[in-house]
């Protein structure tokens, strides 16, 4: 009878149990319904690690892009973002290739590699500088050159400091009979463009040769490779002169010419002054707009914008909204940091203008 009794109670213990271990192993074995596949799921989503966007090109806005790639990258804990200033002709190469993830280039695009990257492109003005030549002729600090001094200069026609087409315009300059050196850069480069454009601008005979673009034969001088490299030779080369970026001659405390403007003034590279040159240009559609020799009394005359080249379509379209993210990012709280790197803070018009076509980025 005790047995009896005993073998009744295991039984219904066993049949009381079958309920909850049927539950159990459903509960683990069911994936996406709070059990062990769920768990996998999450931590394969926690595996697949941040999205990188990768990005190459011009040297003239690096120190800016840098700042602002690592402070977005620390804000935004699901992208990073990396890049290298490879210069700008480069930079586009990278991007068309499929190398690169964006580009960056102070020439745009021509629209021949527009075509050639089948219009899946998009060029977005980001920021703005101006572009300087910077000096090293010992006890000048305050040094005017005429359009058509600064032109000779570069051409070869004008060879020595005490040239009168120098002097004429600092009298009081104790200036040396002294060889020049001019130095330009030894890549494809955004900032000769934009250097050489304005060249062509306001010489006809410079127009008619070497001409202008990212790369040219240079009539005389040295080469450096990108805005540091051309920084360090002026830097280093006693009666140089070089175009570079002006943050470039900031960080490096060289003097910077003041140049004779369209309005026959002399202004000197200031953040105000490149700000000005930009008031009167308006943007069109494709993003694309030069300022080869802007008017007025205040304006330096070499300035330009600088443009991040995406695609209209990723492949990947987490990679389409981190991109999309990015450049909203630099359109609104990068502006605010340009200023402190010495780079010129879009106007207000011009920030509404770009961020309407962000949206297009897919």
């Amino acid at each position: 009878m005790i047995a009896q009794l005993r073998t009744r109670r295991l039984l219904l213990s066993a049949l009381c149990l079958t309920p909850l271990l049927v539950s159990c192993a459903k509960s683990e074995g069911t994936p996406g319904k709070g059990g062990t596949g769920g768990n996998e799921a999450a931590s394969a989503k926690k595996e697949a690690g941040p999205i990188t966007l990768q990005g190459s090109g011009a040297s003239f806005p690096a120190p800016l892009y840098s700042r602002w790639f690592k402070e977005f990258s620390d804000k935004n804990a699901g992208i990073r973002v990396n890049y290298q200033a490879t210069g700008s002709g480069a930079g586009i190469k990278a991007f068309m290739a499929g190398q690169t993830d964006f580009g960056a280039s102070d020439a745009a695009m021509t629209d021949a590699e527009i075509k050639e990257a089948k219009d899946n492109v998009l060029l977005f003005p980001v920021t703005a500088g101006s572009i300087v030549l910077a000096y090293n002729l010992e006890g000048v600090t305050d040094l005017k050159l005429t359009r058509e001094a600064y032109v000779g200069i570069f051409q070869g026609t004008i060879k020595t400091w005490n040239d009168p087409k120098i002097k004429a315009s600092n009298p009081d300059a104790k200036l040396p009979a002294k060889n020049i050196t001019t130095v330009h850069r030894s890549d494809g480069s955004g900032t000769t463009f934009v250097f050489t454009q304005h060249l062509a601008a306001i010489n006809e005979g410079w127009k008619k040769s070497p001409g202008s673009g990212t790369s040219i034969e240079w009539p005389s001088g040295v080469a450096g490779k990108k805005n540091d490299g051309v920084t360090a030779l002026i830097t280093q080369t006693p009666g140089s002169i070089g175009y570079i970026e002006y943050g470039f001659a900031i960080s490096s405390k060289q003097p910077m010419a003041a140049l004779e403007n369209k309005a026959g003034k002399f202004v000197a590279p200031t953040l105000a002054s490149a700000t000005a040159a930009l008031k009167g240009v308006a943007l069109p559609a494709d993003m694309r707009a030069w300022v080869t020799d802007p008017a007025g009394d205040d304006v330096y005359p070499i300035v330009t914008y600088t443009w991040l080249l995406t695609k209209k379509k990723y492949e990947d379209p987490a990679k389409g909204e981190a991109m999309k993210k990015l450049l909203k990012w630099c359109l609104t709280d990068g502006q605010k940091l340009s200023e402190s790197l010495q780079y010129v803070a879009l106007p207000e018009p011009v920030v509404e203008s770009v961020s309407k076509v962000v949206d297009q980025v897919q």
